[in-house]
């Protein structure tokens, strides 16, 4: 066991753990974010995934050890309120069917967005391979992106 600090939503959590717990875990489990979700368990259907140090990391394969003191942002730090440009346009284009894997994909595509504020298809095919949709919303994923792309150059060229 260990005591480390991990930053997750620009708030400090101190964590007594082992040091090779998956950060997912330690999010959920100990720290109580059940937004970040258990998937596979092995890095491949990103339903895990947040970003770590504006970064977007698969949490199930990540030893906590290896996050502590970066920043941490779940699908709860994206905003209190749904208010976030990603989740904006996910309930516009009513994206979510079961709803399982779409904390995972808003994160990858919120860092998508961050990097290419204009995303082509080739673009977010590239961002989101590897996510994985049981209910097969790829379609509706993609047109939330292109939304949530407009979205976001509104707001930027209004400032």
């Amino acid at each position: 066991m260990a005591s480390l600090t991990l930053k997750i939503n620009n708030k400090n959590h101190t964590v007594d753990v082992d040091p090779k717990m998956p950060l997912l875990w330690a999010i959920r489990d100990v720290v109580g974010l059940t937004g970040t979700k258990y998937g596979c368990g092995i890095a491949q259907c990103g339903a895990c995934t947040v970003h770590l140090g504006g970064t977007p990391v698969r949490s199930c394969s990540i030893p906590v050890s290896a996050a502590a003191n970066k920043d941490i942002v779940t699908i709860e730090g994206l905003s209190s309120d749904n208010s976030h440009p990603v989740q904006q346009a996910w309930i516009a284009e009513q994206v979510p069917q079961c709803g399982y894997c779409q904390s995972g994909q808003i994160m990858a595509a919120t860092a998508l967005l961050k990097k290419t504020p204009n995303p082509t298809d080739k673009d977010i095919d590239m961002a989101m391979q590897g996510h994985i949709c049981r209910c097969g919303t790829y379609p509706r994923i993609r047109k939330a992106i292109k939304a949530a792309s407009q979205l976001m150059n509104q707001k930027a060229s209004i400032k």
